[in-house]
């Protein structure tokens, strides 16, 4: 048994039930662009402190946003929503989302 074997086991055990929270997020986003108009896409890529995400802005400014495990899998949930997909950090997030933030105190 080497020194860090146990870590990775540990670590391992964590990861269960990814494929659940998955489909739970996706079930979510399904759910949330078809009750509101105007939704738009952002893909925000993995990070060293996180995984990458999806980032649905409805065109009042509301928005939700849910891990994915990759910004593939993203894209193909905005083609099967017939959504128009940006790049987090190539094209800013809309002001109509920092709008909303600041009506609903959710701004920083």
């Amino acid at each position: 048994m080497g020194l860090f074997d146990r870590f990775r086991r540990r670590s391992g055990a964590r990861r269960g039930g990814g494929a659940a929270r998955s489909s739970a997020s996706l079930d979510h986003l399904r759910s949330w662009a078809a009750d509101r108009e105007g939704v738009e896409a952002w893909l925000e890529p993995a990070t060293t402190i996180g995984p990458a995400s999806i980032l649905l802005v409805a065109h009042d400014g509301e928005w939700t946003r849910r891990s994915i495990p990759d910004t593939k899998q993203g894209r193909a949930l905005a083609k099967e929503l017939k959504l128009p997909v940006h790049q987090a950090g190539v094209v800013p997030y809309p002001q109509r989302m920092r709008d909303w933030n600041n009506r609903h105190g959710k701004g920083a």
